[in-house]
């Protein structure tokens, strides 16, 4: 089964939207018109583009307000469809779409769409073309693919069936299966696009709001198991109409689009494990993704401002230095099972006055590392070749796209740990009066336009799962927060974004890192007895938790005097508190969970940042 995508899911001229199709390894695209009459080639000349990029033109569209009109338009109709064949002639063209009539003076007449549709049929049979009809959700008479399908069926030709459009189905709210009584012969054409389930009109939801599959709440392997079924063999073809796709580099969209379909097969197979003799081969391609056991270190790219205070926030938290690498200006501090390296290699210019320090690399365990990799580069994600000196461990290293790098180490216990070799004079932990378990979870911040991207970059090569996603009211703007989990639910990682473009520092713009402490409360004490600041909340926010939450006087006064934030769930508790920022872009969290807790403070996210935000203003930066 062939891959397409449409050239309206990616920006840039049609040159260069072929050019990224191909590199990303489509079969064939969606020709949209508009592209084609902007673009400076002429059908021939493009014709022989696409053949030199090894691509096939899959579809023609769209071609509009055909059907159900009176004599006089039908003819007009006739002649702006004869020459779009002889176009389709030149380009290579063998199916064009013609999407349901949303003219308001269109007849509302089965059975005249259905003849009109015949005679276009017949036309386009002289020329070696297929008519695929689609439903438009918002089509003027016909909006629904079964009434689409019933036309079709009483046109009764050859060269005419249906298109199929998830979105225009499963936006309507339409049952899929309906879709396996269609034989799959007349099932001409395939488009896919995903959506977040919004409360608002179609056409508008359609025009700006769709994703790649995997991006939004559609399920599409069932929508697709109805196809397979039907008996459908054509291309799997995304249309997808978004507006940040359309304004981002069209190279990295499209393997963006690429993944997701890949993702998209794959779940298609695991919907039913059993191979049947219709089952088809491309089903079953991808390695399934090993559960990733834990965070064996995070690294921190530091400058020479953020230094001094990231290494003075570590030592605080009862962190040591017990290594420094073989090759590179990298340090290794640890405290129990927790590692941070600090890397001034990877330094990053910045405008801010404080200095940069953010997470750079995520090292991730896997049982079966080579797995994790296989798996990784059929998703096409991108290996990172790094210096490596002699004697040095070679860890597999793949990039996010928010740059930051995720390494792959063997799954191991303490005593272990291949990459500690690197280290000169690596050890264990010095024993510390701030005893930490391990790395809790990550919280990155992402540009607005990759957001969605990543999401699916994580879930897709890792196999982390989604949780419920949060819109904060942040002091800045709105802001949007999603958890992602391994199996197990060792691996904890949380993106950010602002959900209207730019927000200012420190709000959603600050990447932090969270670890696990047996007890916050004697956490605290230890900072507080050793000058360590910790983030001060405001006494309103405990007032609030007072009254909502009814927790003991006492408990409240401790947490009050302490900084300590609180949340719980149907399954326990939640007690943390924060560090100031180091830097910019960066600052620490003491997290513990007890009972079966396994949020992650999500409603006190507002808070600190409007602490944050408060600090700085005291120290003259916000």
């Amino acid at each position: 089964m062939k891959r397409s995508i449409a050239t309206v899911s990616l920006s840039g001229t049609l040159e260069d939207k072929l050019a990224a199709a191909a590199a990303a390894g489509f079969d064939g695209v969606e020709l949209f018109e508009p592209d084609l009459i902007t673009c400076p080639l002429t059908p021939a000349e493009l014709a022989a583009q696409m053949a030199q990029l090894g691509l096939e033109l899959s579809l023609y569209q769209p071609f509009r307000d055909f059907e159900g009109v009176g004599e006089e338009l039908l003819a007009h109709n006739h002649r702006r469809a004869e020459r779009k064949f002889a176009l389709m002639g030149s380009l290579g063209a063998e199916v064009m779409l013609v999407c349901s009539s949303v003219n308001p003076a269109a007849i509302d007449d089965d059975e005249l769409a259905a003849t009109q549709l015949r005679q276009l049929a017949e036309r386009a049979a002289e020329h070696g073309i297929r008519v695929a009809y689609e439903a438009l959700a918002w089509g003027r008479h016909v909006d629904r693919f079964e009434h689409s399908w019933r036309i079709v069926q009483a046109a009764d030709h050859p060269n005419l069936g249906v298109c199929l459009d998830s979105f225009h189905i499963l936006a309507r709210g339409d049952d899929p299966q309906a879709i396996e009584k269609i034989p799959g012969e007349k099932i001409f054409f395939v488009q896919l696009a995903d959506a977040p389930c919004l409360h608002m009109d179609v056409l508008p939801w359609s025009r700006h709001h769709r994703c790649f599959p995997g991006q939004g709440d559609f399920d599409l392997a069932a929508f697709m198991a109805h196809v397979l079924t039907a008996g459908y063999e054509g291309p799997l073809s995304l249309e997808v109409f978004n507006d940040v796709f359309r304004q981002s580099d069209p190279a990295r969209t499209a393997v963006d689009a690429m993944r997701s379909l890949r993702l998209l097969e794959d779940r298609i197979a695991r919907r039913d494990p059993r191979p049947s003799r219709s089952t088809p081969r491309w089903l079953a391609s991808l390695a399934p993704a090993p559960a990733l056991e834990r965070y064996a270190f995070v690294e921190l790219g530091v400058d020479a401002v953020s230094e001094p205070v990231v290494e003075g926030l570590l030592s605080a938290l009862g962190f040591h230095q017990t290594g420094l690498h073989r090759s590179t200006q990298v340090e290794l501090w640890r405290n129990g099972r927790a590692a941070v390296v600090l890397n001034r290699d990877r330094r990053t210019k910045s405008p801010h006055l404080t200095g940069v320090a953010q997470v750079t690399t995520l090292a991730v365990e896997s049982p079966d590392p080579d797995c994790s990799v296989r798996r990784a580069e059929a998703l096409r994600a991108p290996r990172l070749i790094g210096r490596r000196g002699p004697r040095e461990v070679e860890l597999p290293a793949i990039a996010a796209p928010d740059g930051v790098s995720i390494l792959i180490c063997p799954a191991s216990d303490e005593l272990d740990c291949g990459w500690l070799d690197d280290f000169i004079a690596p050890g264990l932990s010095h024993a510390s009066e701030l005893p930490l378990v391990d790395i809790d979870h990550v919280a990155l911040s992402q540009p607005f336009e990759r957001f969605d991207e990543t999401r699916l970059f994580y879930r897709a090569v890792f196999g982390l799962e989604p949780r419920p996603g949060h819109e904060l009211a942040a002091p800045d703007g709105l802001m949007r927060s999603q958890a992602f989990v391994s199996r197990g639910g060792r691996v904890r990682l949380v993106l950010n974004v602002p959900v209207v473009g730019a927000i200012s520092p420190p709000a959603p713009d600050a990447h932090h890192v969270a670890f696990s402490c047996p007890d916050v409360f004697s956490a605290a004490e230890t900072l507080r007895a050793g000058g360590v600041p910790v983030l001060a909340i405001g006494d309103n926010y405990y007032e609030d938790l007072a009254s909502r939450l009814e927790l003991p006087d006492e408990l409240l006064v401790r947490m009050r005097e302490l900084g300590i934030c609180y949340d719980r769930d149907g399954g326990g508790e939640y007690l943390h508190l924060y560090t100031p920022l180091a830097g910019a872009r960066l600052f620490l969290e003491l997290v513990e969970r007890r009972g079966g807790y396994d949020g992650f403070g999500a409603p006190n996210s507002v808070v600190r940042m409007a602490a944050q935000r408060a600090s700085l203003r005291a120290l003259g930066v916000a």
